[in-house]
């Protein structure tokens, strides 16, 4: 059952990536892992796989992921993975979990925050918009995450992590506000170009629902909460609401006109 679901991603049992003890991967940089028993949230793993094929349809740059093979053995053997509780180490489930390739190493430089003055730096800037455009009809809750691969000539390449508190998390909070899941540092949507704005209606289309359902579908069984499921099922629906979606646009190119107008520069 779970084969054929990899099988349809992409992936076989052969090559769902089997996580090993620390000595015995030596040199094998670990992925960044959400266990199916996430304490923080029960909706971690399907919130991370559906928000990055969601993404992904969207041409938005994320890591690449796959289900990771979590077996009684490398949990036995690795106590340091375990997960902090309030009264003490909580062993995570064996079985599939979700895991996200690290994006550094090898001498690759990656930052987490940037100044102001490197924003002319990012060769992706413009889709932090679409990626708002994005948040907002997955009910982000919680400010987008990303973060900056250092290039050739210093180019930098915005990657979008950390998708947790998409489909309203399973906190299911109703309070909403547009400005809640942009990225933190509203500076960065300062600058982009007319026509960027513009192409923002064009792009908030591109993404193939159907095709989405369909991964999702392919996801385990066991990450596949009902509040997770209904939270993405209503996020397909919003962005197959042309007329919801062009009312998103307008918003957020507008606050980018405003924000950039050196008048308006108290806006936070």
């Amino acid at each position: 059952m779970v084969g054929s679901r990899l099988e349809f991603l992409g992936w076989t049992p052969v090559n769902v990536k089997l996580l090993l003890p620390p000595r015995q991967s030596r040199g094998i940089p670990h992925p960044l892992v959400k266990y199916s028993n996430n304490l923080q949230d029960a909706n971690l793993a399907f919130n991370g796989s559906a928000g990055s094929e969601l993404y992904r349809a969207f041409g938005l740059a994320v890591p690449a992921w796959k289900p990771l093979l979590l077996t009684d053995y490398f949990l036995d053997q690795s106590p340091a993975c375990w997960i902090e509780g309030a009264e003490g180490p909580v062993r995570p489930n064996s079985g599939l979990c979700f895991g996200s390739r690290f994006l550094g190493g090898n001498g690759i430089r990656l930052l987490e925050i940037i100044p102001k003055t490197s924003f002319t730096r990012i060769r992706n800037h413009y889709s932090f918009c679409l990626a708002w455009m994005v948040d907002i009809c997955a009910r982000h809750v919680n400010n987008r995450q990303a973060i900056f691969l250092e290039g050739a000539q210093g180019a930098l390449k915005a990657f979008f992590i950390d998708n947790g508190d998409l489909f309203g998390n399973a906190k299911s909070i109703e309070e909403e506000d547009f400005l809640t899941s942009r990225y933190f540092d509203s500076r960065i949507y300062h600058g982009v170009s007319s026509d960027h704005l513009r192409n923002l209606q064009r792009d908030s289309e591109c993404a193939d629902v159907d095709r989405l359902w369909k991964r999702m579908r392919a996801l385990p069984d066991d990450w596949k909460t009902r509040s997770a499921v209904d939270g993405f099922a209503q996020c397909l629906e919003r962005l197959s609401n042309a007329r919801l979606r062009q009312d998103i646009v307008d918003t957020i190119a507008s606050v980018c006109r405003w924000s950039d107008d050196p008048e308006q520069s108290g806006f936070q």
